[in-house]
């Protein structure tokens, strides 16, 4: 029991510190291990099976929508990164550069893909020709580079993996159906594997991607009521198009510029996963993406027949979830804490007695709750238990986000929720930046999104007093 007390011990308590909390997690749980190289990190094989469980979802999500994958290249010259205006200058603080091959200099120095527009509108334009070929509707799993000052595991790092779609449409109507499209794939993945609920919306013109005429967005609330933008889709218009000389023959013969999209997401999902279902024991992971669904640990492991109960129920329950069999010489309270600590979803534990009795006792990691199941239930038991799982820790972040949602009409009632916990300020807004910067100054708010859903929660702007054009959501972001 001492060595299952000291393992929980071994995570700061969340309501004490809440960064510190989370980077027990990602360092204790065995996902990320810091690297020499500063500013990344390095993700293990726990964290990486959970990335790889996201990857397989979504591109399974991707195909069924005509998506294929492609593969560019990691460099993207200077001379190419140029010709689009504003993104480049959205870019430039953040790019890093390659300036030698070997011990010579380059003449055209070599930007680390820190996204891949420029690359893309490039092929395109190699291999578009008639408006027979389009839409043309690709995807990459690639890393990208973005030289942060401040890191985080998950959060912000130089280099994170992602996955960033682009494709070009023969009508703008065609390609802004693309871009809420991918949204919306976004988020019902985010609500119904990774169990976490998401606004969606627009982001205003100073928030928006860099060379975006629309930028769409869904946004997550973490336990600490800090905002986390999950995943992003971006209308490009013809502007890229136009930009790098993409053309095709339209249905009239003449040349025509084709309308862009860009879309993705990250690593820093599993950020949103750790802060938005975590506890003072470790990780509570959604089971669609848990590396292992269930893990059985032998009670009395020493006595005859229970690690054989064990090895056979490792073989039957793997036909139909994740499953890990912990036959390590710790004691149980230590696995029961380690495990816990990872946020496997169901624990089964099977000893003498259960095995007399012909059942088995599964637990849930949300809320401990044990259950005596026949070993013939199995089948039925567990797939119950975690999809009852997976509505709770939704439910749960669903009503933490109600808890912290607040609705003002003045800067008086803004200010005083600004100076308390954090959570997500709606008010009215004029769609003025004038006022979008004042809220920042004053409040220290960010604009989260327009959502779609829109309220009236008056006729005028709190902040300047000018008629109210849209809703906007605030808060604080990581």
């Amino acid at each position: 029991m001492s060595q299952n007390k000291k393992m929980v011990e071994a995570i700061t308590p969340i309501n004490e510190d809440f960064t510190q909390w989370y980077t027990d997690i990602c360092l204790k749980a065995e996902l990320v291990d810091y690297s020499t190289v500063k500013g990344c990190m390095i993700l293990r094989p726990y964290g990486y099976a959970i990335w790889e469980n996201i990857m397989h979802l979504l591109d399974k999500r991707f195909k069924e929508t005509g998506h294929e994958n492609v593969a560019m290249p990691m460099f993207i010259p200077e001379s190419l990164l140029q010709k689009e205006k504003d993104h480049v200058e959205g870019f430039a603080p953040e790019v890093a550069w390659v300036t030698m091959g070997g011990s010579e200099p380059l003449e055209d120095r070599l930007c680390v893909r820190p996204t891949s527009e420029t690359l893309f509108c490039d092929h395109f334009a190699h291999v578009l020709h008639s408006y027979r070929e389009l839409p043309m509707k690709y995807n990459q799993w690639c890393s990208v580079v973005r030289w942060e000052k401040t890191t985080r595991p998950f959060l912000r790092t130089r280099e994170f993996w992602w996955q960033e779609g682009h494709t070009i449409h023969e009508t703008a109507e065609e390609a802004i159906a693309e871009t809420e499209m991918m949204l919306n794939i976004y988020a019902d993945f985010c609500e119904h594997q990774l169990n976490i609920p998401v606004i969606r919306g627009k982001k205003t013109d100073k928030e928006k991607f860099a060379g975006a005429e629309a930028t769409y967005t869904i946004e997550a609330m973490m336990h600490d009521g800090k905002a986390l933008q999950s995943g992003t889709s971006h209308y490009f218009g013809d502007g890229f198009s136009r930009a790098f000389g993409v053309q095709f023959s339209g249905r009239d013969n003449t040349l025509q510029y084709p309308f862009q999209t860009s879309w993705g997401v990250t690593t820093r999902l599993i950020g949103a996963i750790i802060m938005t279902h975590g506890d003072d024991e470790g990780l509570i992971l959604p089971p669609a993406i848990a590396p292992y669904q269930v893990v059985i640990v032998p009670v009395a492991a020493h006595k005859p027949g229970v690690l054989e109960k064990a090895e056979e129920l490792r073989a039957r329950l793997s036909k139909f979830v994740r499953v890990k069999l912990d036959d390590s010489e710790n004691s149980p309270g230590w696995k029961f804490a380690q495990w816990e600590m990872k946020g496997v979803p169901l624990r089964l534990e099977i000893g003498p007695k259960d095995i007399e009795k012909d059942q088995c006792v599964l637990v849930r990691r949300d809320n401990r709750e044990k259950t005596f199941v026949s070993l013939n239930d199995l089948e039925t038991a567990i797939p119950e238990l975690l999809d009852t799982l997976a509505a709770a820790i939704f439910a749960r972040a669903q009503e933490n986000r109600e808890n912290r949602t607040w609705a003002c009409t003045t800067m008086d009632e803004i200010l005083e929720h600004a100076n308390g916990e954090n959570g997500y300020i709606k008010t009215m807004w004029c769609g003025e930046l004038a006022c979008e910067e004042a809220m920042k100054e004053k409040a220290g708010l960010s604009s989260r999104c327009m959502p779609f859903a829109q309220e009236s929660l008056s006729d005028v702007c709190p902040i300047c007093g000018k008629p109210a054009k849209k809703m906007v959501i605030w808060g604080k972001a990581y």
